[in-house]
């Protein structure tokens, strides 16, 4: 078994590249259901934001490195040379440390910000829904909430808060100074505008406009900000007169086209109108910015200014990085002792049909027992049989910890354990065995569960 890692980032691929590569939010979880059903895939999350899309999944060992590849080609309108040029794949370790990083804000865009790890719930919500989540991805995803939480406490990285919604207003501050004399449209009504509202409301802005398909949502994000909503289809005519525009919406397309832009310009008279689109696929027609007096940022355009405020949060990275590496190693030895689970099983199975063959065929000699007697006979057997397990179940967990698998194919071959029951029907117990016995290969926390079962079927 092995975690896998395939797709993209602000990092390795441009804008252009990774609205192509993005699922839509109601996109994610019958995607992730097809994924887990393809060949060499046990489990699967996709994860995709404005600044990444990302393939996730436990899956057998070696072989499903192309499955991945082939999976975004056919599902987006990404070209394969786009994706041999853009992409990365991380596995095991890396993986793992990807995931934990990812969640904790260290591989954001904005360094510290609190907005991916709810993306991130998400992302594992919808994959629950699609039945793509099994014991490994349960685990991991369990562990994954608990560091990116650890991190926020035990860090510097929550204090004072850096958001994409707040580099946008600090744009729009920079770009007509004081704010008061000025009006907002918000183009969207989720998370991402309403974070970016209220650092504008915070700023000054004289009057806030929300404009959402669904004008009942608008509606109400404007209440909240103290605003007033319109409908979608008045945008255009409302864009006359406002000044700043933060476009935030879900359309796979652009909802301000090229001939938008020019009639506004021509209504306006000069007047200069600020465009800062931070959706992924983008809402504004990037030409847009080609036209006298309509000035346009885009989400990869945020990341010059957050770079410039990054120094100051270089201590606290490191000191979550440490917190990474060690909730990394934990996790490693969690996956590594679940896949010993099968031969412990199959260990202590096989002992305890000898102990009882041996007591059928030794029975008759002993005379006439009580049933007390042949209880504390059985009672015998029974904790012969444990004494001389323990040893080899503490030796196996260590040993699969280490990631070191040789123990384990030598006690299978040395026991015969493969000469009966197949290794797959085994499994199906479900890797209860041992829980009785030492777990010091557990997280350090107890904060994995079991976990769901894997699917079935496939």
């Amino acid at each position: 078994m092995a975690i896998l890692v395939y797709g993209m980032n602000h990092a390795s691929a441009p804008l252009a590249v990774r609205e192509k590569a993005a699922f839509l939010p109601e996109e994610t979880a019958p995607a992730a259901g097809r994924l887990a059903g393809a060949a060499g895939v046990e489990e699967a999350l996709i994860l995709s934001t404005c600044n990444r899309t990302e393939l996730l999944v436990s899956a057998e060992a070696g072989g499903a490195e192309g499955t991945l590849k082939e999976f975004l080609a056919a599902e987006r309108r990404v070209t394969r040379p786009e994706l041999e040029t853009h992409c990365y794949l991380r596995s095991g370790r890396d993986a793992v440390r990807h995931v934990f990083r990812t969640a904790s804000s260290l591989d954001s865009l904005v360094v510290g910000e609190a907005q991916i790890l709810g993306q991130v719930k998400e992302a594992y919500s919808a994959a629950l829904l699609a039945g793509a989540v099994g014991t490994a991805l349960e685990g991991l995803m369990q562990r994954c909430f608990a560091v990116a939480r650890k991190v926020r406490a035990e860090t510097g990285l929550g204090r004072s808060p850096v958001s994409v919604g707040s580099v946008a207003a600090g744009l729009a501050r920079d770009m007509f100074g004081d704010l008061d004399r000025h009006t907002v449209m918000i183009l969207g009504a989720g998370e991402m505008a309403r974070l970016t509202a209220r650092h504008l409301i915070g700023g000054g802005v004289r009057e806030v406009v929300v404009a959402n398909r669904s004008f009942e949502r608008g509606d109400e994000l404007a209440r909240q900000l103290g605003g007033r909503a319109i409908p979608f289809a008045r945008m255009l005519e409302e864009m006359e007169r406002v000044d700043i525009v933060i476009a935030s919406t879900a359309a796979p397309h652009h909802v301000v086209r090229f001939e938008d832009a020019q009639g506004l310009s021509r209504a306006r008279r000069g007047r200069p109108l600020f465009f800062i689109d931070i959706a992924v696929p983008r809402d504004i027609d990037p030409r847009i910015h080609r036209i006298d007096n309509i000035y346009l940022y885009d989400i990869d355009d945020l990341l010059g200014v957050v770079r410039a405020g990054l120094d100051g949060r270089r201590q606290e990275s490191a000191a979550a990085e440490t917190i990474v590496e060690h909730e990394v190693e934990a996790y490693l030895a969690w996956l590594n002792a679940l896949a010993v689970a099968p031969t412990i099983v199959d260990l202590r199975r096989r002992m305890h049909d000898i102990g009882a063959e041996e007591l059928t065929r030794l029975r008759g000699r002993l005379g006439p027992l009580s049933p007390e007697q042949q209880s504390v006979l059985g009672e015998l057997v029974t904790s012969l049989i444990n004494k001389f397990l323990h040893p080899p179940t503490v030796a196996l967990k260590r040993a699969a910890a280490r990631g070191s698998g040789l123990r384990v194919r030598l006690l299978r071959e040395l026991f015969g354990l493969d000469a009966g029951r197949g290794a797959v029907a085994d499994h199906e117990d479900g890797g209860r065995a041992g829980a009785e016995d030492e777990t010091e290969a557990q997280p350090r926390d107890g904060a994995i569960p079991a976990g769901r079962p894997a699917r079935k079927g496939r």
